[in-house]
This record gives structure tokens, sequence and C-alpha cells, in this order.
């Protein structure tokens, strides 16, 4: 057994100790974790230091890896207590959400030390990951809330197979960005997302927890297959998927996946001429986190909020976050479409005074491209109508609805081209001028369907 496999294990076994919570109380927990920290602190060689000692911790004499992961674990630990948190309008973090996060983290690191011993590489670790977290979160949360309430509701099965599937992803994309050394983070991330969506998801249903798992896994494969995306931009855009799916509709995935998908066709679209102009998206096309977000995180933003709304954690019109979501990714399949086809036609221009540039200036603009852009948006706005509520009955888009989408589509394509041209480089990069278009977009939208409809 390899050093880092003992490592994890044993972190793993640390871990595991916060079962003690739903067991034996706070009262308990509490001895356990002095103890580790003690050690943590003063446990400078031997077989003890060796079993938990990272390559930095040797250099310092200190475990401070496990100092730092217990430091965590107590600090998350203590927003399962009421009393720390001062307004009656925060729910305490609950108990099954952080027992569940913490197995999710420790055995996920397991798993994926366990896998990398037999392959090697990015994907094969944050599968490891993936599933050992998923497992270990799903059986945490079950354990505890038995040992809380005496039994375990089948009717809550799916929304826990929701959260640990929520952690997993985040948690690997995490990892995947991050050092070993960033687990404090990582553990704060995934218990604060798991904390929101517990609040956001009240009821979850069977179909909708599979669909979401089978066919973002099977769609994130098969990107990362074509290289479409990286490790990093796949797992970013299944756990967009995921909450996409469970927390709005197969409606709003709909939309999605199309700009996913037409969007990564329209990047190799001739590929090789628009490398060879220098106008190519790097990494052979493959798009990372920051493009995905760039793209995507008003989308995201919109899907949170309108669950929110859904359960009334915001007194807002959730129909507000659907035209939100939908401008949003109909300005980025329109840009995106403009730039990807564009750039392989010559004599572009800039579009603040319309004269001829270079191919991949910023704010250069093609009128092939354009009209690329706007059949992005047209076919955004046609696939709305469809799918509400041809697909998703919770929401009606109308013709006019449509139009809106579409508006807003072409009006974020020209807000981009504009930053291109002004700011962008000087102030902010492409991934920046990305998120302020699709929020442009949103806002349009928003504002047209408050307008019009």
């Amino acid at each position: 057994m390899t050093t880092a496999v003992r490592r994890a294990g044993a972190f793993a076994a640390v871990g595991t100790l916060v079962l003690v919570l739903p067991a034996y109380g706070v009262a308990a927990a509490a001895p356990l974790a002095l103890a580790a920290l003690v050690g943590a602190a003063f446990v400078t060689d031997g077989p003890l230091f060796e079993l938990f000692a990272r390559p930095g911790d040797r250099e310092e004499n200190r475990l401070y890896g496990l100092l730092g992961f217990v430091l965590s674990l107590t600090g998350l630990g203590l927003l399962t207590t009421a009393s720390i948190l001062t307004t009656g309008d925060v729910p305490e973090l609950p108990l099954y959400v952080y027992v569940g996060t913490v197995l999710l983290l420790v055995y996920g690191n397991l798993c994926s030390e366990l896998v990398k011993r037999y392959r090697r590489g990015p994907f094969a670790a944050s599968t490891g990951f993936m599933a050992g977290g998923f497992v270990a979160s799903v059986a945490g949360q079950a354990i505890t809330i038995w040992l809380t309430t005496g039994t375990i509701p089948t009717d809550v099965l799916p929304k826990l197979a929701f959260l640990a599937a929520s952690g997993a992803f985040l948690g690997a994309l995490l990892r995947a960005l991050l050092f070993e050394r960033d687990d404090s983070l990582v553990l704060f991330s995934v218990g604060l997302l798991l904390w929101l969506l517990s609040e956001l998801a009240p009821q979850v249903h069977y179909q909708d927890v599979a669909a979401a798992i089978l066919v973002t896994l099977a769609l994130g494969y098969v990107s990362y297959a074509l290289q479409t995306a990286s490790v990093e931009g796949m797992l970013t855009g299944i756990l967009l998927s995921v909450l996409t799916i469970v927390l709005g509709g197969l409606g709003w995935f709909s939309l999605l996946i199309t700009f996913f998908g037409v969007g990564a066709l329209a990047t190799k679209f001739r590929y090789d001429i628009k490398k060879d102009r220098g106008v190519a998206e790097e990494n052979d096309g493959a798009r990372g986190t920051g493009n995905v977000l760039g793209n995507a995180a008003v989308a995201l933003a919109s899907v949170l909020g309108f669950a929110a709304a859904t359960v009334e954690l915001l007194p807002v019109d959730a129909t507000y976050f659907l035209f939100a979501f939908a401008g949003s990714l109909s300005t980025a399949l329109s840009d995106t479409l403009s730039s990807e086809v564009g750039a392989i036609f010559d004599d572009p221009r800039l579009v603040t005074t319309w004269q001829r540039v270079e191919p991949g200036t910023d704010g250069a603009v093609t009128w092939q491209g354009e009209l690329a852009g706007i059949a992005g948006a047209l076919a955004m706005g046609i696939i709305a109508i469809a799918v509400f509520p041809g697909v998703d009955p919770s929401m009606t888009v109308t013709p006019t609805g449509g139009g809106i989408v579409l508006l807003a589509g072409v009006a974020g394509m020209t807000v981009d081209s504009l930053l291109g041209a002004t700011i962008e480089g000087a102030v902010v990069g492409n991934q920046g001028v990305n998120f302020l278009a699709t929020l442009s977009g949103a806002i349009v939208a928003v504002a047209a369907f408050v307008l019009v409809l």
C-alpha cells in the first residue's frame, strides 16, 4: 500500500468520527476533536507523524495538514448548532448534510488515491473521487437520519442522492483545480453548497435525480472523449446540468444542453483553419472551467434564484428567472456562433468604428458571423417556445416570449462585441467579457418580459 493511500485512509478514519455527533452528541465529539488538534500540533515524528504527514508537513516538521483539516471540521460543525447563528432567518446546517459532506471528502479522497494506483491521469482520479464520495455521502446522510429519528423515510432518499451527487461533482472539480492541501476549502465549499441545496430542494423525485446523474455523466464523458472540454470543464458542465435538471426541470436543461452541444460543435468547426489564422480556442478547442462559467454563471444563478422563488425564499415571480436563464444562454450561444463562424471569413470590421481589422481582433465582426449569431438566438427562442410547456409544464413561453429570448441573445451578442472593442484586455479578460455579455442578455430578457408580457 502506498504512502498516499495510507494517508488518505488515516484521514478517512478521522473523518468517520463525525458519526459520533448523531450517535452521542456534541459532548462526545469535543474530546475527539481536541485530541486530534493536540496530536496535530505536537506530534513531530514517529509512526503517527509518518501516517498523516504530507510532503509539506515533513518540511515544516508539523502536521499542518491534519491541523487544518480538524479545524475545518470543527468550524463547519459549529454551523449545525442553532445558537451559533444569531438570526432566526438562517436555519442551522442540517446535521445529516454536515456528516455527508465530511464523509464525501475523506472517502472521495481515499477512492481517488486507490484508483491512481492503477490508472493515471486527472480523469481517473476525478472518477474515483466522485464514485467514492457519492456512496459515502449517501450512506453518511442516511445513517445520520436513522440515528437521530430511528427511521429512514423512502421519500428522502432521492434528495440524499441529489445532495451527494452535487457535492461529489463540486468536490471533484475543486480537487482538480486546487492542491491536495486545500481540503479545508473543498470541505467548506461543498458543505455550503449542500446547505443551500437542502433548503432549495425540500422534495426531490427519483426520476429527476436518475435523469440528472445518468444523462449528465454520459454527456460529460462524451464531451471529454471528443475533446470539447477538459476534465475541469467537463465537471463544471456536469454540475451545472445536474442543478439545472433537478432545480429547474428538463425544459431548462434543453436550453443548457443546446448551448453546450452547439457551442462545442461550433468551436470544432473548421478548427484547423482557425488555428492557422491564430484565432482558435486553446487546448484544441477543449473548454475549461473558466470558459464554461464565463458563459453559464448567470444561468446558474438564475436556476438557483428560480428554486429560491419557488420555495418562497425570495419574494419574486419565478418567471423572471426563467427569462434571465434563457436570455443569458441565448447570448452565450449567439456570441459563440458569431465568433467561431465569423473567424473563418475575411475582412472583419471593428464594431465601434467599422474599420477593417485583422482576424481575431477583439470586437471585430463579420456579416457571416452576425447571421450565425442571430440564428443561434433564434434557435434558443424556438426551443424555449417548444419546451415550455411542451416538455416542462411548470412554465409557458409564448411566441412573444420566444421573441424576447431572440432579442436578448442578439442584444447580448452586440454587448459582447462592444466590450471586446473597448475594455477587453485592458480591463477584463475574455471570460469577464462573456460574463458581462450574458448578464446583459439576462437583463434585457427580464426587462422585456416586464414591459411586454
